[in-house]
């Protein structure tokens, strides 16, 4: 179809022409010509773009088509062959210019020899770029290395960059993805082009012969508007009309700054200490490149008139630090300065405040101000003090630099006092980040219009680059902000996801710190962290090793446990204490009024006639660790009576907490029959046994005294009311001796049953124990004796560390261990583990030159 130079097109053509032109650029359709059609413009500039963009697309149709990606970087884009085959990555020379990449170039000090796809040709690569930022998508970069290769494609990206993150590749499908700065996964692919559609760069001239000669078949070249790349936002271009008129018509707040701030209500102050004086330090040495880029900054900011020469005391030395794109910041160091500055208090609005006020809200817009500090001015009589020395001269600021202390709190100030009235209602300040939020588009217009207008007003400058409008969802404060909620980036929790592992309670805490400000987006977060927070709460690390039930005895009478329970106030007769012995199968229990400062003999001799006279010798007795149970009185006296002790484990009361559960029950019991002055708590002690051993115990299912006694069970005072069955078997009848064996079974069977219940329930939070043989660790002063004159306040909590020798008692794993400890110190070698304490040697690479800080031996004590 023949097409004029100039002139008009009519509507149908110009939709013929755009059709075919969206197919080949596979971008959005569009919308409809006006009737009347439009302008054919010239297309020289526009077409030889896209002949270079997609010059190596080309393929022959017998070829398998190659993959592709689009690529920009700086202000070039080119699409990029995916080739794994290729072992590096490739930039040709003539993109490296496009691109501005010259001055990055650096010469490799060993060539690399490379052999092309041919499998003949040789080439040798002296010339590289190192971490160029490449984008693939909005929000979407990562920093590749090239070599510099003379090769018709403009980047190769082969296996170095296949392999260096997740990039998901289908050659089936033909399609790249990879991910942007929030972790989502985006296409990048260019499309295949059109095979019956080709762009070539013709004159005027030419065009015009080849209508003459009438030798072209068909041809549709249009241009009406330039089309968004596939996978831009409506950022760069707002897609409602009224956000591009209001840009317009507001177009002055989007200006440069020049020339002298304005004057405004709020100026920067530095109020010294009393007694300062100008702080003295020398120039900081930099390279050529460095002062080349000097000499550029300060000529720009003497031009803007932001700065100006200086006779000042002060004088703060002037360095650069690197920005991500590789870039030069010049930076001021102000540290002697902002040592002697009084703090201003003014605070900052807290980020997750700021948030919360985002509920509902469905269209967002953030603007970011131009140079934003330097919009501000200092105060006339404080400009001295901002003072900074350089190789070119000394300087002072006219405005308000980056790095002083009190920066933030002014101009977090100053917005406040601009914006105030539209604080918590549609707008969100943070330094020189403004959002903008409303619940529909036509209140957005407003609420923008408002603020533009105030910025107009204040002749604040913002950037236009770094703005977003009519947004519904962006990026604010390092979060993602949307209608449906608000989630962290993920740029931002990468430090949780590379947190060394915590070794000890120092790190969990700053673990913890750093996560408990993210609990707000996590759900459950309180029992997910909840192993994590007990490990640094005081005395409560859960306890070592499992524990087991006792074995079970024959028969009622053969094993006891005894325990002395008090001080209580005394009786009438002395008495303050209770010795509380316990039948372990029958659950048989005596409560003994005794003195609780009883002797050993006395102790024995209660023992005697409270139950040895009554119920017979047991073959042993379990107790803990009282000194006059284990003392050689008793110890004496049992081999007399063929009985043995077996005293509860150093740390492991529960050996004996069969006698403390009857304490508790006693005590239950005294507190409602006893007189408010406690005189006569002795008096219900024989009602309290006798109801404590009619009363069915869930062990055994059934009373004390029933299985004790050998009888169906023990008559209560309410019996007496009821008739006696008349099928009672005589004592020691065959028939009540065959009923009590059974009996007896069936208690074993109940009591193996409750011990399989309650060995899950006691060791639920008991952990395995870490120590093994062969560990060093620490053992606790409070397990040794205290020499004359020696505080114990004083004296360090742990001592050693010394070697684990082997695992007491039956079990490999403890929770008791055998602890290799210097001969003179008089202390029973075995420790439970709740006394010790694993030793970490300090990590060499921390404090490499300082000595260790590991306590002194007690070899020496």
């Amino acid at each position: 179809m023949p097409v004029p130079s100039t002139g008009r097109l009519p509507k149908p053509h110009c939709n013929v022409l755009m059709a075919q032109l969206w197919d080949y650029l596979h971008t959005a359709v569009p919308a409809l010509l006006m009737d009347t059609g439009a302008e054919v413009v010239d297309l020289h500039v526009y077409i030889a773009k896209i002949d270079r963009e997609f010059k190596t697309q080309r393929y022959d149709e017998i070829d398998a088509p190659l993959l592709y990606v689009r690529i920009q970087i700086r202000e070039a884009t080119c699409s990029a062959l995916i080739d794994c085959g290729a072992s590096r990555n490739y930039i040709s020379q003539d993109f490296m210019v496009r691109a501005g990449l010259g001055p990055c170039v650096r010469r490799k000090p060993q060539p690399t020899q490379v052999t092309l796809a041919d499998g003949h040709t040789h080439k040798s690569i002296d010339r590289c770029i190192d971490n160029v930022p490449v984008y693939f998508a909005r929000h979407a970069s990562e920093a590749v290395s090239f070599d510099i290769l003379d090769t018709k494609f403009d980047m190769i990206l082969g296996m170095s960059w296949l392999r260096s993150k997740d990039h998901p590749v289908n050659f089936f499908k033909r399609t790249v993805h990879v991910r942007d700065r929030n972790g989502v996964l985006v296409p990048c692919t260019v499309p295949l082009p059109h095979p019956s559609i080709s762009c070539h760069v013709v004159s005027t001239a030419s065009m015009r012969a080849s209508i003459i000669r009438d030798d072209i078949e068909e041809i549709g070249v249009c241009f009406l508007h330039a089309l968004p790349p596939h996978d831009a936002s409506s950022t760069d271009s707002p897609s409602d009309p009224r956000i591009t008129e209001l840009l317009d018509a507001y177009s002055d707040v989007f200006e440069g700054l020049h020339g002298v701030v304005p004057d405004r209500p709020i100026r920067h102050e530095i109020i010294l200490e009393d007694g300062a004086v100008p702080p003295r330090g020398c120039i900081y040495r930099m390279s050529e490149e460095k002062l080349s880029v000097l000499r550029a900054q300060l000529d720009d900011l003497l031009k803007k008139g932001w700065i100006r020469p200086s006779s000042s005391p002060y004088g703060a030395p002037v360095f650069f630090v690197r920005k991500k794109n590789k870039d030069l910041r010049l930076c001021i160091d102000y540290r002697k300065l902002n040592a002697q500055t009084i703090r201003n208090v003014g605070p900052l609005p807290r980020i997750d405040d700021l948030l919360e006020r985002l509920g509902g809200a469905q269209f967002f817009s953030k603007l970011d101000l131009k140079s934003g500090y330097h919009q501000l001015e200092i105060r006339k009589e404080d400009r001295y003090k901002t003072a900074f020395k350089t190789r070119y001269g000394h300087f002072e600021w006219l405005v308000m630099p980056f790095g002083l202390t009190n920066a933030p709190a002014t101009f977090q100030a100053a917005m406040t006092t601009e914006f105030r009235h539209m604080l918590d209602r549609f707008v969100l300040i943070y330094l020189d980040d403004i959002l903008v939020y409303s619940r529909s588009l036509d209140e957005h217009v407003e609420h923008l219009r408002t603020v533009l207008e105030r910025l107009r007003q204040a002749k604040y400058k913002a950037n236009r680059d770094k703005c977003e409008f009519a947004q519904q969802e962006l990026t604010y404060l390092g979060h993602y902000v949307t209608p449906q909620g608000i989630r962290p980036l993920a740029d931002k929790i990468k430090g949780l996801r590379i947190w060394p592992e915590p070794t000890n309670t120092m790190d969990v805490r700053s673990f913890m710190g750093l996560a408990g400000y993210y609990q707000q987006f996590i759900t459950g977060y309180s029992r997910i962290a909840a192993p994590m927070t007990r490990l640094y709460k005081p005395h409560n690390r859960n306890p070592y090793g499992k524990l087991h039930p006792m074995p079970i005895p024959r028969e009622p009478g053969l094993s006891i446990a005894m325990d002395v329970t008090g001080p209580f106030p005394h009786d009438r007769l002395g008495h303050d204490g209770i010795l509380t012995v316990v039948d372990r199968l029958s659950k048989h229990a005596r409560f003994l009024p005794c003195k609780y400062y009883s002797t050993a003999p006395e102790l024995a001799r209660l023992l005697h006639t409270g139950w040895i006279c009554g119920h017979g010798v047991p073959e042993d007795i379990v107790s803990d660790l009282d000194t006059r149970f284990m003392s050689a009185f008793c110890t004496a006296l049992m081999q007399e009576f063929g009985t043995t002790i077996k005293p509860s484990s150093a740390q492991n009361p529960q050996t004996d907490r069969q006698t403390e559960r009857a304490h508790q029950m006693a005590q239950l019991m005294l507190r409602t029959l006893m007189r408010p002055d406690q005189k006569d708590w002795v008096d219900p002690l024989p009602d309290i046994e006798f109801a404590y051993n009619t009363s069915v115990h869930p062990a055994i299912g059934m009373t004390p005294f029933e299985l004790h006694h050998g009888v169906r069970k023990g008559r209560i005072f309410a019996d007496l009311l009821l008739p006696r069955p008349a099928d009672i078997d005589a004592a020691y009848s065959p028939a009540s001796v065959r009923k009590y064996r059974e009996l007896l079974t069936q208690v074993r069977a109940n009591m193996q049953k409750a011990q399989v219940r309650m060995q899950p329930q006691a060791n639920r939070r008991r952990v395995p124990c870490p120590i093994r043989a062969g560990d060093l660790v620490w053992v606790s002063a409070e397990e040794f004796a205290l020499e004359q004159d020696v505080s114990r306040k004083l004296l360090p909590k742990w001592f050693g560390p010394w070697s684990v020798t082997a695992a007491a008692g039956d079990e490999p794993d403890g929770p008791s261990f055998v602890i290799n400890i210097p001969e003179h110190l008089t202390v029973h070698p075995v420790f439970h583990a709740s006394k010790l304490a694993t030793y970490t040697p300090a990590k060499s690479y921390d404090f490499p030159d300082r000595r260790s800080q590991d306590p002194p031996s007690m070899d020496g004590h």
